[in-house]
């Protein structure tokens, strides 16, 4: 597979998704009992106990301070999951390193020296389960979507996005440590970036990593753009990472907006944007993937496994 790739733009990218034909329909998730809040921008679901569980992104529509809470699947719909903790972040993400479960999301905060500005940066906490978990590290100022994995060899994958003067809209990084003890904010800030992923007017990030059957990593994230009238759009997208050789495959889109059902949104400058949350991948050759919609709604849908072509690796 090409791994020496130069940064194809967003519009590229879409024609080659549209070649895909992608026919699959979303379906919205619901949830109850969340006092009229808006869910979304959910992780996978996974096992706590004997429930099936989907920590999200919880809000009042015209707000930005959510609280992250634990979600139980109870028929067609989901409810807060009872004695579950619940965070003062936003947009979750979770996965399982050296035998505990490492749980994350997004701290904002007023910026002190223009009030109605916000700040932001990731917190992590790590436990047991998700009824001990205990905060112990986070992210620089200004960073999100970084994510961590165990890989074949037992180290510590950690994926950045960094901004600004290295990163401009936002770029990925990449860096490894041996164990959770070492995660902080200098070792994110110094990883190196991934080479030719994203346009300077572009920018994108990961939202979840999958260890592949070869040792290599399938990487889920999300790459937006501004249009000329600055409305956002956010498309899930997939590449592949050899932690061995740093060198990534080129991006590829595996959804749109126009493949889930029309719905609520936070505001109309935010319609076109599809967060990538996390996927299951299925033994029939397909996955499910679930993801945050116009800021606002939660929906799933089932698509071609996007990781398979790359365990044929060596």
């Amino acid at each position: 597979m090409e791994t020496d790739i130069r940064a194809r733009s967003l519009s590229e990218l879409l024609e080659s998704f549209e070649k895909t034909k992608l026919t699959a329909r979303g379906e919205k998730i619901r949830f109850a009992d969340v006092d009229g809040r808006d869910v979304y921008n959910i992780t996978a679901p996974f096992d706590v106990d004997e429930n099936r569980v989907i920590a999200a992104r919880v809000e009042e529509r015209d707000s930005e301070f959510s609280k992250v809470m634990f979600f139980v699947n109870r028929g067609e719909t989901w409810i807060p999951l009872k004695g579950a903790p619940v965070f003062d972040l936003q947009d979750p993400f979770i996965t399982r390193i050296h035998g505990e479960i490492v749980f994350g999301g997004v701290d904002v905060y007023p910026n002190e020296n223009a009030p109605h500005q916000l700040c932001w940066r990731t917190f992590f906490f790590r436990g047991k389960s998700i009824y001990d978990l205990k905060y112990f590290a986070k992210g620089p100022e200004g960073m999100k979507d970084i994510r961590l994995v165990e890989l074949a060899d037992k180290r510590i994958g950690i994926f950045t996005r960094p901004q600004g003067k290295i990163g401009g809209r936002g770029k990925i990084g990449f860096t490894i440590i041996d164990n959770l003890d070492e995660l902080n904010a200098e070792v994110i800030e110094k990883a190196p970036l991934i080479e030719n992923q994203f346009i300077d007017e572009e920018w994108g990030g990961v939202n979840e990593v999958h260890l592949l059957k070869n040792g290599k990593i399938g990487v889920l994230g999300h790459i937006a753009r501004f249009d000329a009238e600055g409305n956002r759009h956010y498309y899930p997208m997939v590449f592949m990472f050899d932690p061995v050789t740093k060198k990534a495959s080129p991006i590829r889109i595996i959804a749109a907006r126009k493949n889930f059902d029309e719905g609520e949104f936070k505001r109309t400058d935010l319609i076109n944007v599809v967060f990538s949350g996390g996927l299951i991948r299925r033994n029939d050759g397909y996955a499910e993937l679930y993801v945050g919609v116009s800021d606002a709604e939660a929906h799933k849908i089932v698509i071609p496994d996007p990781f398979l072509q790359y365990e044929k690796l060596e």
